[in-house]
């Protein structure tokens, strides 16, 4: 004969989740404890490390999408910004990515001085 499934409210799986984070007992003794299936209680757990961020800063599929749309923006308007220099005709100075603050301020204020500003 079938077994039918028992359901749980958020409130009781949230405090099994809980219990599991805050303990750092094994899953399927808290799920032993409780009453119900060890697997159950681990895709609990599994649900809610996905909805936090499990911490390793890995991206999810959301994430790397994202990133990608934001590096391909980010070429467009540097490309932009290089047409733009190049058409007003001003002399622009590149600083690499790893120069300081203070590297850029003070290339700025030589190409100032030079140019009698």
């Amino acid at each position: 004969m079938a077994e039918t499934r028992r359901k749980f409210d958020h409130d009781f799986r949230e405090g099994a989740v809980r219990l599991v984070r805050e303990t750092g007992k094994p899953i399927a003794e808290i799920a032993r404890d409780l009453g119900i299936n060890a697997g159950t209680l681990g895709n609990w757990v599994n649900a809610d490390k996905r909805r936090r961020g499990d911490g390793t800063g890995a991206l999810d599929e959301d994430g790397r999408a994202e990133l990608a749309r934001l590096r391909r923006e980010n070429a467009e308007l540097a490309m932009e910004l290089d047409v733009s220099s190049a058409a007003s005709g001003s002399t622009a100075v590149a600083f690499p990515a790893t120069a300081g603050r203070l590297a850029c301020f003070t290339a700025v204020a030589r190409l100032r001085a030079a140019q009698g500003w």
